[in-house]
């Protein structure tokens, strides 16, 4: 944050709240402060390549936990490019206040045609594939895990080269 610290933690109850009501944080506090879609989407990448980071350093630790941060990555990076692309499920996405699956692989579908990148799509699946079977499930070692990280890297280098055209 640029050498600026938080005063102020949100308490956990509340962001565990949020997460299980599937209220986008970002875009909510994105909306109060009227902050326009190129800050929005930069937002959401920020935020995936942290869970990248935390993510691919978690993988021979806890394949669980690194399962879920691979996926939040992903799903941030697919929430910038939304925003950054103006689609219409990141419009929707904001007047409901959160996103839901079918927002999520909407989206993907829509920057995969956009952006005339088909390989979007099933890295999109692949993230999917690590929220399913490696977080809620927890049947993937750590082995299966690195071998989606890169599925994981595409989708927020993707967004990155988006978000610099904007």
């Amino acid at each position: 944050m640029n050498g600026i610290k938080c005063l102020m933690a949100i308490p956990e109850s509340l962001i565990n709240e949020a997460v299980k009501r599937g209220i986008d944080l970002i875009d909510l506090i994105s909306k109060v402060l009227n902050l326009d879609p190129t800050e929005r989407s930069k937002a959401h990448l920020e935020l995936a390549e942290k869970f990248l980071s935390e993510g691919v350093g978690l993988v021979d630790k806890d394949s669980v936990q690194a399962s879920e941060k691979l996926y939040k990555a992903a799903e941030e990076a697919i929430k910038a490019m939304a925003t950054a692309l103006d689609l219409e499920e990141a419009r929707t996405a904001e007047s409901q206040g959160r996103w839901t699956a079918t927002l999520l692989f909407d989206a993907v579908d829509s920057i995969s045609e956009k952006l005339g990148n088909k390989d979007v799509r099933l890295w999109w699946r692949a993230a999917w594939f690590l929220h399913v079977e490696g977080f809620h499930e927890a049947r993937l070692k750590p082995r299966q895990v690195r071998e989606d990280v890169e599925y994981v890297e595409d989708i927020v280098k993707l967004a990155r080269d988006v978000i610099k055209k904007q």
